[in-house]
């Protein structure tokens, strides 16, 4: 089973975050969030781990606060014991975090807006550019495509050492290195994109929003 937790921004109980779920992390990660100036950076920050020590203890049962996070040579974080494989990923106002205890599991997610999308041809393969350039809404082609990219080098884990236009999706699958990886889209918000991508076929997912509790 893979699990999907998501939430929305808010302002409303940001303090409720800092007061409450800051303090349950590591003081070098609490002096991070500490510098952001915006309230949207540190809470963007701060509640994609909230969402997976939340979504562990409530999944699994345990404490989720005493275990050790690393960072591979390509930055991507994972538990020292490796019992979790998680990814988070943020865009607009929505956080989104996929995590579960069988394979590797990357996601990402974009909110659909008004850029230049010939900017960015160079990162598709010509049968992609052509699929994006023939639909009826190029836009959200585009975005269709380019997260599921995203998708795909973050569950591959090397970051961006793997070019984009290397390697191409077909049918929601596309192949690295003779590595598989099968992606799924995930229905939050009409105004964005999101999938995840495993590196295997992508069986049940649950899916949960996550709701800020304000300071009582």
């Amino acid at each position: 089973m893979i699990y999907v937790y998501y939430s929305y921004l808010s302002e409303e109980n940001h303090e409720s975050l800092l007061k409450n779920d800051l303090p349950k992390f590591p003081l070098h990660y609490q002096e991070k969030i500490k510098r952001y100036r915006r309230w949207e950076d540190a809470q963007l920050s701060l509640l994609g781990r909230v969402l997976l020590f939340k979504g562990i203890e409530e999944i699994y049962n345990y404490n989720a606060y005493d275990k050790v996070m690393q960072h591979t040579k390509y930055n991507k974080p994972y538990f020292e014991d490796n019992s979790i494989r998680f990814n988070i990923s943020h865009s607009g106002e929505i956080v989104v975090c996929v995590f579960g205890s069988e394979h590797e599991v990357g996601i990402d997610i974009e909110m659909i807006s008004d850029i230049k999308i010939e900017d960015f041809r160079f990162q598709m393969t010509k049968t992609e550019w052509d699929n994006i350039t023939f639909s009826k809404n190029k836009q959200r082609a585009f975005f269709d495509y380019w997260t599921q990219k995203e998708a795909v080098i973050k569950a591959h884990g090397s970051g961006l050492t793997i070019p984009l236009e290397s390697f191409e999706i077909l049918d929601n699958t596309t192949t690295i290195n003779d590595e598989k990886f099968s992606l799924k889209k995930i229905e939050i918000d009409k105004k964005y994109k999101c999938y995840i991508s495993l590196k295997e076929n992508i069986s049940e997912i649950s899916i949960k929003k996550y709701n800020i509790n304000p300071i009582i």
